[in-house]
């Protein structure tokens, strides 16, 4: 028993940023091309992204770029449904652009969810993107079969909650019947790390795009990207040195031990 409960059991991804850079080129395309849809004049270009990636979710973050930008569009009488319909024909846009293969995986991360399916160590997903946005990612980077890799999906509104808050990790870490002792998180953004932080999971940063300049205080490693033989990450601080340049299950244990 001693032995299980300190060896790592589970991986949990977060998606956007994570799993592939959807953000800049994915998320903020398709929310542009809903806008012109809508017959707005409205457009986030590459900076005004970045701050509204500030609020996790969306809907969320539809609201906040109103209430901060066009504060005229709150006296709609039925603002709630006509986001909710926003971000679906933002969704469908998203979801095209995945079709098109448009938005590859990020270094190591193919890599690393097969290495682990052979080490017979769980995965999961723990992300606040809707949960068919995430659907789409991995059956159009791993394949349509690639879904039922994942042990737990936690996608979306499926908690009241979202990140920084520590939800979405801890219904997935209940639907996993482990504890965050277990497990160890990835993630890519600050918010992702302390929603990561908040449910006590140990916790390692790929950083992205938008996210290279924030605070990871507290991870137990801040990377560049997840790496591959031939193309090595580059460690931007970590709790303890690595003999490779690539996060494979031996690397992820080593620093899970060491955590530990």
């Amino acid at each position: 028993m001693t032995n299980t409960q300190n060896k790592l059991q589970a991986v949990l991804f977060d998606v956007d940023g994570t799993l592939a850079d959807t953000e800049q080129d994915g998320h903020r395309l398709a929310f542009n091309a809903a806008f012109k849809q809508f017959n707005l004049d409205w457009n986030w270009d590459i900076d005004l992204y970045g701050e509204l990636l500030q609020v996790t979710g969306g809907k969320e973050r539809i609201r906040y770029y109103i209430e901060r930008y066009v504060p005229a569009t709150l006296n709609k009488s039925d603002l709630t449904d006509w986001i909710i319909s926003l971000h679906k024909t933002k969704t469908k846009y998203f979801e095209s652009l995945m079709e098109t293969g448009s938005i590859p995986l990020r270094p190591g991360v193919a890599r690393l969810i097969h290495e682990l399916r052979q080490e017979k160590i769980k995965i999961a997903i723990a992300t606040t993107t809707t949960m068919e946005n995430v659907t789409a990612l991995l059956k159009s980077t791993l394949g349509e079969e690639s879904v039922g890799w994942f042990d737990v999906i936690g996608a979306g509104d499926i908690v009241p909650m979202k990140k920084p808050a520590p939800d979405i990790y801890q219904w997935v870490l209940n639907q996993l019947k482990l504890t965050a002792q277990q497990c160890i998180a990835i993630e890519d953004s600050e918010n992702g790390l302390k929603s990561a932080l908040a449910a006590n999971l140990p916790t390692l940063i790929t950083v992205s795009g938008y996210t290279r300049s924030q605070d990871f205080n507290g991870a137990i490693a801040v990377l560049s990207d997840l790496g591959e033989p031939s193309q090595v990450f580059t460690k931007i601080k970590s709790i303890k040195t690595f003999d490779r340049g690539w996060v494979d299950y031996r690397l992820l244990s080593s620093l899970f031990n060491h955590h530990n």
